[in-house]
């Protein structure tokens, strides 16, 4: 197609057939700077990239990078936080990678990053976290922790359905559910002027009036599809990878219906899709309550010892405790959106934190993938030259992953590591590090292209 706000550069377009991609030798993958510091990450992530490609590959593959527009820099060209170019060229050239984007302030997209996933259906946001020796840690053992996290990136309370208190759709769905489920109304606590009255006068403030009825409203969908695609790619990942579990993470003791519900979903298509490959806890309640726990165990140990891939559940806040105290104990996680917010930036912060932390959202189905930096903007650090690019950098070595360069991806953490035991580090790392020396962001690209 045409495209009015990028250029498209000379190379190839990346293409799926049977679930696999296919990767030319120089493939168009289209790029967003970012915004705040955006732009200096990107010129140092880009170099790295680049020289382990070249270094891997001997010149015989090369990315041809397509700028496109997101955030303020698009606001500033095109008077568009998101022009319709910008989606088009990730969804023509399937695999692309942006830096930090600012959300709009009032109306409009409420956040770009959503925006992306939803209208590409980039149902999985992978987020693998693991330690990198000398980075500065809150936790005794960081080196514990190698966890990936499979969390649901379409559904949950992200699908963005919700009205504001005291608006005309909060008014309508009060109404709805007062007419029709009187019950459940029941249970919102002041979702009627008598109820509020009633509770003044019970605190003693009568007196002041009546505030009107404001109860924000929000709908949180989660679906059989939804779980089962997420469940699918995670238990895939962890057979492929030779992980050793796979924990679903929920609140179903809470929200028996959508994350219960996603537990029991889950569990059903790991053992419907990959059958004796895994080794359930449902499969170990059923056959607890049919024969007892003792066979319960004999069946579990079997299973195992034969290869099969454990798969369990846990409560969300547990997890949240133990991922911290147990680390040992989980490898890959399956869960949803907002668990997995939390899961992913607690997470980070135990191996040094979000500064350093990848993620790809990724349609395994389609082939669509967009790579990210994982934290925020930081605009004071804009054009500042200061700030850690190691976000982006590993978001692109999950990208050239992901692409199958397996051999570019690994020069890419080995010059990241040896940058990092050099101790000349961003001053993030240089902060914390004993005896380190600080440098640039530039500097600290170099950094790792000289450990490659």
């Amino acid at each position: 197609m045409p495209y009015t706000t990028c250029t498209v550069p000379v190379g190839g377009k990346i293409s799926i057939a049977g679930g696999k991609l296919n990767v030319p030798d120089q493939p168009i993958i289209p790029f967003i700077r970012g915004d705040g510091t955006g732009p200096d990450i990107w010129a140092a992530s880009v170099r790295v990239l680049d020289a382990a490609v070249a270094k891997a590959y001997g010149g015989k593959r090369k990315i041809a990078w397509m700028e496109v527009f997101a955030g303020e820099a698009a606001f500033t060209k095109h008077n568009n936080w998101l022009p319709d170019d910008t989606v088009e060229a990730f969804k023509e050239f399937l695999v692309g990678i942006k830096g930090p984007l600012t959300t709009p302030v009032g109306g409009g997209i409420r956040s770009l990053n959503v925006a992306l996933r939803q209208m590409l259906d980039l149902y999985v946001c992978l987020r693998p976290v693991q330690y990198f020796s000398g980075v500065p840690s809150p936790v005794k053992r960081p080196e514990l922790v190698d966890m990936v996290i499979f969390r649901e990136n379409t559904e949950d309370i992200y699908a963005g359905i919700e009205y504001k208190g005291g608006s005309p759709e909060a008014a309508r769905v009060l109404e709805f559910l007062k007419t029709n489920f009187p019950k459940d109304f029941d249970k919102i606590r002041f979702g009627t002027t008598e109820r509020i009255a009633a509770y003044m006068a019970q605190a003693g403030a009568g007196a002041h009036g009546t505030p009107p009825v404001e109860v924000g409203i929000g709908i949180k969908p989660v679906s059989t599809v939804g779980t089962v695609r997420l469940m699918k790619a995670a238990v895939e990942y962890a057979l492929r990878n030779q992980r050793k579990n796979v924990t679903i993470v929920h609140k179903g003791n809470i929200m028996k219906f959508t994350e219960g519900g996603f537990r029991d979903w889950a569990y059903g298509a790991a053992e419907r899709i990959f059958g004796n490959k895994v080794y359930t806890w449902a499969k170990w309640e059923k056959t607890k309550k049919e024969k007892g726990e003792e066979a319960a165990n004999a069946e579990q140990k079997t299973a195992l010892a034969g290869g099969a891939l454990l798969v369990k559940d846990a409560i969300a806040d547990i997890a949240l405790q133990q991922v911290l105290t147990r680390p040992t104990d989980f490898d890959v996680i399956a869960t949803l959106n907002l668990n997995g917010d939390y899961l992913s930036d607690a997470l980070a912060a135990q191996v040094g934190g979000i500064g350093i932390a990848p993620g790809g959202n990724i349609n395994y189905v389609t082939g669509h993938a967009i790579f990210e930096a994982t934290h925020g903007t930081a605009p004071k650090y804009a054009n500042k030259d200061q700030v850690n690019p190691g976000s982006v950098v590993l978001s692109g070595e999950m990208m050239l992953r992901h692409l199958g360069w397996i051999e570019a991806a690994d020069l890419v953490l080995k010059g990241l590591n040896g940058a990092i035991a050099s101790k000349r580090v961003t001053y993030d790392f240089a902060r914390l590090m004993e005896g380190a020396t600080e440098i640039k962001c530039s500097a600290f690209g170099d950094n790792m292209i000289a450990h490659m």
